[in-house]
């Protein structure tokens, strides 16, 4: 049986809250991106941990609607449910805290990202807070807006910014160097701070393995055909030598 839906012009029920505005492509693909990398690093090193985007992160059970959802989070060990988690609820047995949250801003969070996230996130445990600004939207206030902040958890309870400028900048958390790449418009994860031993998502390292085992077929096929000529030059010397060697008849 057909079916047709009717299609008026406007209604009510399709009026978008402010909070609920898809962000921009960029946006999407910074945060794709990290997360595609961190979940490579997590099945590489065979960690019990868990890296994804838009989880609700909550601490305090009298309070569950106070909290932050980040736009990436590195949590380990993984909590009980894996993927289907919808949420971080650090009352509940298996839930941690990120050991990596990552705000990328936008228009709409600048003013938040900048200023409320970094005591919500103090708050919330977790131990690395990276804010990543491409387009320098924050407020101009405190000598902003920069490229890139990195806050961190230290002597317990105390979040203190250790980075406030361009990428990059060392990550405790992982041991490694945080990057912009691509003019700017990636954020990265290197094992130097020059950006050259980039931390590959699954498929770069698959396009790596299978361009490394092609380079090595393509160097063992150039010595196995420099073999062969060389064999067939020495056959023929000898083949001539023979020749020169053999009785003339009269």
């Amino acid at each position: 049986m057909e079916l047709v839906v009717p299609v008026p012009a406007s209604d009510d029920r399709w009026v978008l809250e402010e909070e609920s505005m898809p962000e921009t492509p960029l946006h999407q693909r910074i945060i794709g991106l990290l997360v595609m990398v961190l979940s490579a690093w997590i099945t590489r090193s065979g960690r019990d941990a868990m890296a994804g985007s838009n989880i609700a992160l909550r601490w305090d059970r009298s309070k569950p609607s106070t909290g932050v959802d980040p736009d990436v989070y590195l949590v380990e060990p993984a909590p009980p449910k894996g993927e289907a988690e919808k949420s971080l609820c650090l009352w509940k047995e298996g839930h941690h805290a990120p050991r990596v949250a990552i705000e990328v801003v936008s228009a709409e969070t600048a003013d938040k990202d900048y200023h409320d996230g970094p005591a919500r996130y103090a708050a919330s445990g977790v131990r690395e807070l990276w804010v990543f600004d491409p387009l320098r939207l924050g407020p101009a206030d405190g000598g902003g807006p920069w490229a890139l902040q990195v806050w961190r958890r230290v002597k317990g309870r105390q979040f203190v910014r250790v980075h406030a400028g361009e990428a990059s900048a060392f990550s405790r958390e992982l041991g490694a160097w945080v990057v912009a790449t691509d003019e700017g418009t990636r954020l990265r994860i290197a094992d130097d701070a020059a950006g050259a031993k980039l931390w590959p998502t699954a498929d770069e390292a698959e396009r790596r393995a299978r361009e490394a085992a092609e380079a090595v077929a393509s160097e063992e096929r150039r010595a196995r055909e420099a073999a062969e000529q060389e064999v067939a030059r020495l056959r023929a010397e000898l083949k001539q030598a023979r020749a020169k060697r053999a009785p003339r008849r009269s």
